[in-house]
């Protein structure tokens, strides 16, 4: 009789999952296991929770739901809080397992739970079976071993377009047969896991439902049901509203929704809709979100560190007062602080807004990127590590496709991305009665742009804490001379 386990970590589907696949075709009896491991629900060196409650919260409800869908095929998902290491060796002795399947990661943490999970098996005789499933193309099937993966994502995107294949998505099963009996289990409390209730601001622009059916459901609403697609590109910068953005990207984190589930969809939309940029640029952002798990394989954790993956040693300023005062939205920039706002109190931010306030704290403040990192690494819904790290090596000036210094404008982006302030408006309340594009610098103001003369800046907003113009030309010059000393 042949026992497997399925190992569920950031892939909490049953569709297009080779591992549940080959320990249903090799075994009798399959059941999926999932751990809480503690040390994801630590306190990083800032002090935030590693994982917030928004995002918790999150994948409570993804589990709950593959749980669910396995027990509907006949298995079902065994849930503990503890380390894989520790756990799933025991339930092998406990279960009679022979074999657990499982997809692998890259991210030196998670790699370094399957090599010790690896040796402890390997004296149960039990073996570990890691798959590859995480990215649109398969490590296989790209065009260059990893090691000579290109350093210009350009380079990367142009070689597997022209030399690469997306595989086809592989179907969930129809029935798995359980191991039996099968232990009882029960998914822990946000409190269990060290967290506090969290409560979503009704601002919210999406009210994200954690869950394979849930984001299966995403993508029909917004490919079919509204058929948002076909101007995808001209409102993806945009940062009001549930529908400027596909917000795939949450259950895309946790493995909910696979990439390959998602080009299929688009595929089928060009070939019945409509093929424009739009709908290569989706395709374009999940190449993009491909090339930053490659990179991290590449270069390993040089991408944690403050000289990233350029290796610059930049002199980072720690200045915590700074700092809260960006984390909480309290700038004197509307742009910076509204988008700061949405993400405390929703767990959420678009991504033109994430590049807006990430190029203020690293190329105006001139702080730590580590420090932004973290924050976004807590309170980010549809945080990944290798997406968030990458993108903030590149924010900063250290990460792929470096050109020296650059930064965003940040009036610039306000006018450009908020036009008539109105996003402004709708995160910070207190500057509501300022008329169209002044919103976005209200200690410039004149008597006759207020709609409400009541309005008092030193009551209901607060001064920049910092020069535009002359805190980037000091950035700069500090860049420069790391890159020069290089």
């Amino acid at each position: 009789m042949q026992n497997a386990l399925v190992w569920f970590r950031n892939d909490l589907r049953i569709h297009d999952h080779e591992p549940l696949i080959k320990a249903i075709k090799v075994s009798d009896n399959v059941l999926g296991v999932y751990c809480f491991d503690p040390r994801d629900y630590v306190l990083l060196p800032t002090g935030f929770p590693k994982t917030g409650s928004f995002r918790a919260k999150f994948i409570l409800e993804c589990v709950a739901e593959l749980k669910k869908n396995l027990q509907q095929l006949g298995s079902d998902l065994l849930v503990y809080v503890g380390k894989p290491e520790d756990i799933l060796p025991q339930l092998c002795v406990d279960l009679s397992i022979n074999e657990i399947y499982y997809h692998r990661e890259v991210a030196p943490e998670e790699k370094h739970v399957e090599d010790v999970l690896e040796n402890t098996l390997f004296k149960h005789n039990v073996i570990l079976s890691g798959f590859w499933g995480h990215t649109l193309f398969h490590i296989e099937d790209l065009p260059f071993p990893v090691k000579r993966i290109p350093e210009l994502f350009t380079d990367f995107r142009k070689s597997i377009e022209r030399e690469s294949k997306v595989r086809d998505c592989i179907l969930p099963p129809l029935s798995i047969s359980a191991i039996i009996p099968i232990p009882s289990t029960q998914l822990p409390s946000l409190q269990q896991l060290g967290l506090k209730e969290v409560t979503l601001d009704n601002r919210s622009v999406l009210d994200f439902k954690g869950g394979e059916n849930e984001g299966l459901a995403r993508i029909e609403d917004y490919l079919w049901t509204k058929n948002l697609l076909k101007n995808y590109k001209e409102t993806r910068n945009e940062m009001l509203g549930a529908n400027y953005s596909t917000k795939f990207s949450a259950w895309l984190a946790i493995g909910c929704i696979s990439p390959r589930k998602i080009y299929e969809e688009v595929i089928r939309y060009e070939n019945t809709q409509v093929k424009n940029d739009s709908t290569y640029w989706l395709i374009f952002e999940l190449m993009w979100r491909d090339y930053f798990r490659f990179i991290m394989l590449k270069h390993g954790s040089i991408i944690f560190k403050p000289g990233g993956i350029q290796n610059l040693n930049i002199k980072w300023k720690n200045n915590l007062d700074l700092f809260e005062l960006w984390r909480i939205g309290k700038t004197g920039f509307p742009l910076v602080d509204a988008n700061m706002q949405e993400l405390l109190l929703t767990g959420y931010m678009s991504n033109r807004g994430r590049q807006i306030v990430a190029s203020f704290l690293t190329k105006n403040l001139g702080l730590n990127w580590q420090l932004g990192a973290n924050w976004f690494q807590s309170q980010l819904i549809d945080y990944d590590v290798y997406s968030n790290y990458g993108n903030w090596n590149y924010a900063a000036g250290i990460g792929n496709d470096a050109r020296g210094f650059r930064y965003f404008n940040i009036i610039k982006q306000a006018i450009q991305y908020d036009n008539n302030g109105d996003y402004v408006r709708y995160w910070l309340p207190s500057l509501a009665n300022i008329n169209g594009v002044s919103v976005h610098q209200p200690y410039t103001l004149k008597f006759g742009e207020l709609l409400n003369t009541n309005f008092d800046l030193t009551r209901d907003y607060w001064q920049p804490i910092v020069d535009l113009e002359k805190s980037v030309k000091e950035n700069e010059r500090i860049f420069n001379s790391a890159l020069k000393s290089k």
